[in-house]
């Protein structure tokens, strides 16, 4: 067969492929031909330019930034999603239904899912994700400690039973408070059988679900009574903490940052998270940014689901 003649041969199965919408099957029974020889045409039309594919990403999506993002910091994956300014209820809406379609489409048979306690995003995400069908052994593990203010503590057990309930899986959860008065009485919570029962299982959780959280708590922190003292904060501020995932603080090149306010939270450790097969940390908004970057820095986790401003300044660089 002549160049011409195979170029002539590949066009056609191009068109017939690609514009006229046959499948490989079909063509090699039109052309009597094998089907191993339609695929390899179809390769070489590639190869030749005949077959240019373009993607024309829709309005609102962000593929170029994910890219830039997911190379830059190494991540497993990362979703951008659009939104109209920083720190507005819309923007949590947005990440939060980003998140659930994450789960949604990713989750697997025999998956031990954690998540976090009082984050605002968590709580968007369960309140928009769609039931799945059933999938054998799925646990939802809580891995930051529940139990404070009433009010503030029906959303923390919302966020795992809503899940666990969509999932179709079996809940443990962490039946303490997330920061206790000492470290003696840390050590004495995490003696609790119904404690342990849990924590135990923090090594096993393939799929961490995380909010990141600035220096200063959200709102929903902050009304949990999950939180340090002004004085304790700015000791934390004094050691380089910029933000924390669980309560577990980290400075702006992502380094833990050890006091002794550490010994005083119960919850899963960054050294936890970090080994799960992926770490979900969903987050965004100005006030954010240098925790979220240093939970990058410090690889904390490896997939990433914030706003496209959010993202576009992880991305200009100034890595600490």
């Amino acid at each position: 067969m002549s160049r011409v003649d195979e170029l002539r041969l590949m066009t056609k199965v191009a068109r017939l492929y690609h514009e006229q919408g046959m499948n490989q099957p079909e063509i090699a029974t039109m052309l009597d031909l094998s089907q191993a020889t339609i695929s390899r045409l179809l390769k070489r039309a590639e190869q030749e330019k005949i077959i240019r594919i373009a993607i024309t990403p829709p309005h609102g999506t962000y593929p170029e930034l994910e890219e830039t993002l997911r190379k830059t910091y190494d991540l497993k994956d990362v979703v951008v999603v659009d939104c109209e300014n920083d720190d507005d209820d819309q923007m949590l809406r947005n990440i939060g239904a980003a998140a659930a379609f994450y789960v949604e489409t990713t989750v697997k048979r025999g998956e031990v899912v954690g998540i976090s306690s009082w984050s605002a995003t968590l709580l968007a995400m369960v309140d928009t994700m769609q039931a799945l069908p059933r999938l054998a052994g799925v646990k939802v593990i809580q891995i930051l400690g529940g139990v404070g203010n009433p009010t503030a503590e029906v959303h923390a057990n919302h966020m795992t039973s809503r899940l666990t309930t969509l999932l179709h899986g079996e809940a443990k959860f962490l039946p303490a408070p997330g920061v206790v008065g000492s470290a003696s009485a840390q050590g004495v919570l995490n003696d609790d059988k119904f404690v342990c029962e849990t924590t135990e299982l923090f090594d096993h959780v393939s799929m961490a679900l995380v909010g990141i959280g600035a220096l200063e708590p959200s709102k929903l922190l902050a009304s949990s009574g999950n939180v340090f003292s002004k004085d304790e904060l700015e000791t934390l501020r004094a050691h380089g903490a910029v933000g924390d995932i669980c309560l577990r603080f980290f400075d702006a090149h992502g380094k833990p940052v050890n006091t002794p306010l550490d010994k005083r939270v119960i919850g899963m450790r960054l050294q936890q998270l970090q080994r799960a097969k992926r770490s979900v940390g969903i987050a965004g908004g100005r006030r954010k940014l240098t925790a979220i970057r240093g939970a990058l820095e410090g690889r904390w986790i490896n997939v990433l689901i914030t706003d496209h401003l959010t993202a576009e300044r992880l991305a200009q660089g100034n890595r600490p």
